[in-house]
């Protein structure tokens, strides 16, 4: 058996190679041809996996991680569940600060991996002593033995991207691809992959999703901070209210925008004509390609990849739940959602 093709030693084995799947009908009147990466293939359901698994074998390469040592981490919730699965499986102890903006279900999970989950208010100042940022610092230099992730500012982040994203899209579109579309929180997704394929086509044209209420779009336009186009928005995983190192902003050639509700109902459509079921953050990816599409970017010919980062399971308590859209008021006379799918027989 330990020689069978067929047999996995455990399930970081099937991390990666995840399948590029042609977008046919949401994209039906759209000029180009769209393709997603579905990170949801993952065994952890995210495109997270990577660089847990990444960044912990390097640590270990290093010897800065020894067995019993305790790994923490900030994560609005797929980074912690991929962090605490890697960890669970290699005998080491996981504490996640988490933001109170992550769904309920991501929590539960966090909690079902063995993970000591802090969770901390979302809509504060990244150095406030409540941020989830500075919990999990505090938290690093009060335990002995630990090791802090700090995914937004590793540059490890961006390397396994660059050296597993990245090659497998440049492959399975057989070096035809001529844009990519993916949402920037941390950025080590979009800036490994976009490190990688800029190096084999540099006129492949990278664009950056961001959300309202987030300093990414401006910093890359004009390198400038600005606290005034920081406040409160829903989605989770984009977006940030601090500049994270592990965004190369030279390798992204723009960035673009989407509101909480367009990407809420996006995310909800894509299940329904393609058959994915895929989170919040896929629902901003391809709300992004709806808005650039009117906006005339793409050609006939063109070859779009776009990145879509989590599977819906984890937000059946937020975009998938009638009453959670009816309670943020994303429900209106154009986008009205009906319980009349659901036939009860008394």
């Amino acid at each position: 058996m330990d020689n069978n093709p067929k047999v996995y030693n455990n399930v970081l084995d099937l991390i990666g190679q995840t399948p590029l799947i042609k977008l046919n009908n949401i994209t039906s009147n759209f000029k180009g041809n769209y393709f997603a990466k579905v990170e949801a293939f993952n065994p952890g359901h995210s495109a997270k996996d990577r660089i847990a698994l990444h960044i912990i074998e390097e640590a270990e390469k290093k010897g800065i991680l020894k067995p019993g040592d305790t790994i923490i981490e900030t994560t609005s919730g797929n980074t912690g569940f991929s962090i605490a699965m890697v960890s669970a499986i290699k005998g080491y102890n996981c504490i996640l600060a988490v933001s109170s903006k992550s769904s309920a279900d991501k929590i539960d999970m966090l909690k079902s991996m063995g993970a000591m989950v802090y969770v901390c208010p979302a809509h504060v100042s990244a150095d406030d002593s409540r941020s989830y940022y500075e919990v999990a610092k505090r938290l690093h230099n009060e335990i002995k033995g630990s090791v802090y992730i700090n995914q937004y500012f590793n540059e490890l982040n961006i390397d396994a991207h660059y050296n597993s994203t990245g090659p497998e899209i440049w492959e399975q579109t057989k070096g035809e691809i001529t844009h990519l579309v993916a949402c920037s929180g941390t950025g080590g997704t979009i800036s490994g992959i976009s490190r990688y394929l800029k190096e084999q086509n540099k006129d492949i044209k990278i664009i950056g999703v961001d959300a309202f209420g987030s300093v990414l779009k401006k910093y890359h336009e004009t390198k400038e901070f600005d606290e005034k186009e920081i406040y409160p928005y829903r989605i989770e995983g984009l977006g940030k209210n601090l500049i994270p190192t592990a965004t190369d902003f030279e390798s992204i050639d723009k960035f673009i925008k989407v509101t909480d509700e367009e990407s809420a109902h996006t995310a909800r459509e894509i299940a329904r004509a393609e058959g994915l079921f895929v989170g919040y953050t896929s629902g901003a990816a391809m709300q992004a390609i709806k808005q650039l599409d009117a906006a005339g970017e793409f050609t006939k010919t063109d070859n779009i990849v776009v990145i879509f980062p989590d599977h819906g399971s984890r937000y059946m308590s937020k975009v998938y739940s009638d009453k959670w859209m009816g309670d943020q008021g994303f429900f209106d006379s154009q986008n009205e959602e009906t319980t009349s799918s659901i036939q009860y027989v008394k």
